[in-house]
């Protein structure tokens, strides 16, 4: 789990967890964002400046708003070999998108060592 703010915003801040569900068929990436982000935007990834695409909220409750997202092989593949991810998102549609940067250095080891 990292829990992080942007560097120009640090109002804005957002707990990314990675996990594998309990029949250890799927892995999720779950990001929780605060509650008064413009959820018709969805979240942007970005890994090593390339946009790999984006999610939308799923659900939100009193601690914040949720995005999951299935980690399939190509995003695995691409976070273990990735230095640097930004997450993007909108706090409202007259404002740029604020990014989140997640330092990504040791995921590969992290994500192994996972029951």
């Amino acid at each position: 789990m990292q829990n992080v703010i942007a560097e120009d915003r640090p109002e804005v801040g957002l707990s990314v967890v990675v996990l594998k569900t309990a029949d250890r068929k799927a892995r999720i990436l779950r990001i929780l964002a605060p509650l008064g982000v413009l959820l018709k935007d969805g979240m942007e990834l970005y890994v090593d400046n390339n946009n790999i695409g984006r999610a939308y909220f799923t659900r939100c409750f009193s601690e914040g708003c949720y995005v999951e997202v299935e980690i399939d092989e190509e995003l695995m593949r691409i976070l273990r070999a990735g230095k640097a991810a930004v997450f993007a998102l909108r706090e409202s549609a007259d404002q740029d998108r604020v990014g989140i940067p997640i330092e990504l250095t040791g995921f590969g080891e992290g994500y192994d060592a996972l029951p």
